[in-house]
C-alpha cells in the first residue's frame, strides 16, 4: 500500500535527496535568508508545501520542526507558522555545507586555495615542503595513468598539505571539508585527467613560489589555477 509521501514524490520535479525534511527545510530556510518569507509572515499551508515541495504531510512537518529548532519559525497552534528571525539561532557551519550547491561550495574552494597559498609561503617549513611534493608527484602519476579519482584526491592532499603549512587550523579544516564534499561532483564534472596534466605546471609553480617564501607569487599562482579554463 502506498503512503501519501510514496504518491507525492510521483510529482513533477521532486526532492530527491534522501531526507526529505531536511531538503525541505534548507530550502525554506533558503527562501527566509534571501527575504522571500520575512518576519512575522506566515508560510504557506501544509497543504500548499507538500504541493510545492513533491513531499508529504509528515516531511513537511518535520521539516518545521527543524526550523523551529533553528530559530528561523515558531507554530502558533490554529494559526499557522510564522517567521521569526531571517537569521535564525544559528545552523552548524558542517550541516551548511551539507546541503550547499556546488557552485557556492566550489567558489568558496577556489577563494580559500588562495588565500592559503599566500599563508603558506610565509610559514612554511621543510617538512611541509616534503608533503607537499609527494602529494603533487603522486598527483602527476595518477594523471598520467588515467587514475581520476585517485588523481582529484592527490590534488585535494596537496591542496591540504598548503592549508596545513600556513597553520590556519580553522583554513585547514574549512578547506579539507569543502574540497571532500565536492570530490563526487569533480569525478563527474571532469570525466578524465586531462585537465589535471595540463594544470601540473601551475601547480609545479605554486609549489616553488612556497618553497622561495615568495607569498606574491604563491598568490598569482593559485589564482591562475582557480580561473584556468580550457
Amino acid at each position: 500500500m502506498q503512503t501519501s509521501d510514496d504518491m507525492m514524490n510521483k510529482i513533477a520535479a521532486p526532492v530527491k535527496r534522501s531526507s526529505l525534511a531536511e531538503e525541505v527545510a534548507g530550502r525554506l530556510q533558503d527562501a527566509i535568508v534571501s527575504g522571500k518569507y520575512v518576519v512575522e509572515q506566515q508560510l504557506p499551508t501544509e497543504p500548499e508545501l507538500m504541493a510545492q515541495y513533491g513531499v508529504g504531510r509528515s516531511s513537511i512537518r518535520e521539516a518545521i520542526k527543524i526550523l523551529v529548532n533553528r530559530g528561523f519559525v515558531k507554530v502558533q497552534q490554529g494559526l499557522g507558522t510564522f517567521v521569526i528571525s531571517q537569521t535564525g539561532s544559528g545552523e552548524p557551519l558542517a550541516q551548511r555545507l551539507q546541503r550547499a550547491d556546488f557552485e557556492d561550495l566550489n567558489e568558496v574552494r577556489l577563494v580559500l586555495e588562495v588565500r592559503i597559498a599566500e599563508k603558506a609561503a610565509m610559514s612554511r617549513g621543510q617538512k611541509d615542503i616534503e608533503k607537499m611534493k609527494g602529494f603533487l608527484k603522486k598527483r602527476y602519476e595518477y594523471a598520467v595513468s588515467h587514475q581520476l579519482e585517485a588523481c582529484i584526491q592527490a590534488d585535494i592532499d596537496f591542496h591540504n598539505a598548503i592549508a596545513q603549512a600556513g597553520k590556519n587550523e580553522i583554513m585547514v579544516e574549512l578547506y579539507g571539508t569543502v574540497a571532500q564534499l565536492l570530490m563526487k561532483s569533480f569525478v563527474l564534472r571532469y570525466g578524465n585527467t586531462q585537465t589535471f596534466i595540463e594544470t601540473q605546471h601551475l601547480h609545479d609553480a605554486l609549489l616553488q613560489s612556497i618553497i622561495d617564501k615568495d607569498p606574491k607569487k604563491a598568490w598569482s599562482c593559485a589564482t591562475k589555477i582557480a580561473t584556468y579554463s580550457k
